[in-house]
């Protein structure tokens, strides 16, 4: 047998960090609990988890802010814990680099599907070293998250890179902006989808829109990755 994945849960309320370290010990994870967010941010940085469940309100930093400090070093997945009634945010969730969220209180069946969900979806990252995407001047690396461009190496957060990474293994596919935001974030809702327009506009910054190949706004619909 491989080594277990390891899940950090990050809650401010022990009975709660028990209960759901119980149930994913019982799915074959280990777990460790931290109660506190500047305890959560060196506990990640320190146990290396393959994945994050992070309460919103949390004492020393919110869970907005673990975020944000986590994103700074880590692609491991998030997935962000808020209570019923708690104003939250899903578009910033979304853009500091969280990867899911659920509503508290939630069925265990539930917690326990979404981890899984959001694992497998990350693990297709970081499986093959030769998966690499070539294009006039722009090559994207996914076994290391890095873009070369004209030469030179760009540095792109987690949610861009794969924003742009999906988008150019289908070149010339129209994608919709909630298409895109479920295939990327997971997130299967109809709504504010300002979150995709953000990290589009943040590549673009990067990679010349002049350029022959790009992400390109197909009007009323959506974005492809394509020639001028």
């Amino acid at each position: 047998m491989g080594e277990k994945q390891r899940i950090l849960i990050v809650d401010d309320d022990k009975h709660i960090a028990e209960l759901i370290s119980l149930y994913l010990e019982k799915e074959g994870y280990e777990t460790k609990e931290v109660y506190d967010g500047r305890e959560a941010v060196q506990a990640e940085k320190a146990y290396q988890p393959h994945l994050v469940l992070l309460d919103l309100m949390l004492p020393g930093l919110d869970g907005y802010q673990v975020c944000t400090e986590v994103r700074k070093e880590s692609r491991v997945p998030i997935i962000m814990l808020t209570a019923k009634g708690e104003t939250f945010d899903k578009v910033l969730g979304l853009e500091l680099g969280a990867d899911d969220y659920i509503v508290k209180p939630f069925e265990p069946k539930e917690m326990v599907a979404r981890v899984k969900a959001v694992l497998r979806r990350f693990e297709p990252m970081h499986e093959s070293d030769e998966n690499i995407l070539r294009f006039p001047n722009l090559e994207i690396n996914i076994s290391n998250y890095s873009v070369t461009y004209y030469g030179k190496s760009l540095e792109f957060p987690p949610k861009e890179f794969e924003l742009l990474y999906y988008l150019a293994q289908h070149p010339n596919r129209v994608f919709t902006r909630e298409q895109l935001l479920d295939r990327i974030w997971g997130y299967e809702y109809v709504g504010d989808t300002r979150t995709v327009d953000v990290h589009v506009k943040r590549i673009r910054e990067k990679l010349h829109a002049e350029d022959e190949w790009g992400i390109r706004t197909v009007w009323s619909v959506g974005y492809k990755f394509g020639q001028k």
